[in-house]
């Protein structure tokens, strides 16, 4: 696959905007690994290698279980998620999937019962700061082994 644009470079005003998206989601209530859990399964559904290589690197880095990553793409027919994280995750996929029709009002009652509104506001802003991640890179066919520009962002939120 040969990159089309590196956005990273060519336009670093838009790419500041994601950054500092990132940046107020690093100092969410929502826990960090909860985040990352997130972002990992709405890059899997949108099929974004970059993102998917990012994220599995920093989910291992912070403690996440190779079990847990691996089963993700199944997580409701698996034990090894919490029932935060499956409202999440459920949150996540509707989100994401809005093509498919608006959120379900079950899937949103599901989240009310494990995040307040300002929790659910940021695991929202969190889903779609990575769908547009994720429209970028495959858009402009980031390589998944393209990992600078992915560790300065990461260090520039921190």
């Amino acid at each position: 696959m040969k990159q089309r644009t590196n956005f990273f470079r060519k336009n670093p005003a838009v790419t500041q905007l994601l950054f500092n998206l990132s940046g107020y989601l690093s100092k969410s209530k929502v826990e960090q690994s909860l985040l990352q859990l997130v972002n990992f399964r709405v890059s899997q559904i949108n099929g974004c290698a970059f993102c998917l290589n990012a994220d599995t690197a920093m989910l291992r880095a912070n403690g996440e279980t190779e079990q847990r990553l691996y089963v993700l793409n199944a997580w409701r027919e698996a034990p090894f998620y919490t029932e935060r994280e499956r409202a999440a995750l459920a949150w996540a996929e509707a989100v994401t999937n809005v093509r498919d029709g608006h959120v379900p009002d079950e899937v949103y009652e599901a989240a009310t019962k494990h995040f307040s509104e300002e929790e659910l506001i940021d695991l929202t802003l969190t889903i779609t700061t990575t769908n547009t991640y994720n429209r970028f890179n495959i858009s402009f066919r980031t390589p998944a082994d393209v990992p600078k520009p992915w560790e300065k962002a990461v260090e520039a939120v921190k």
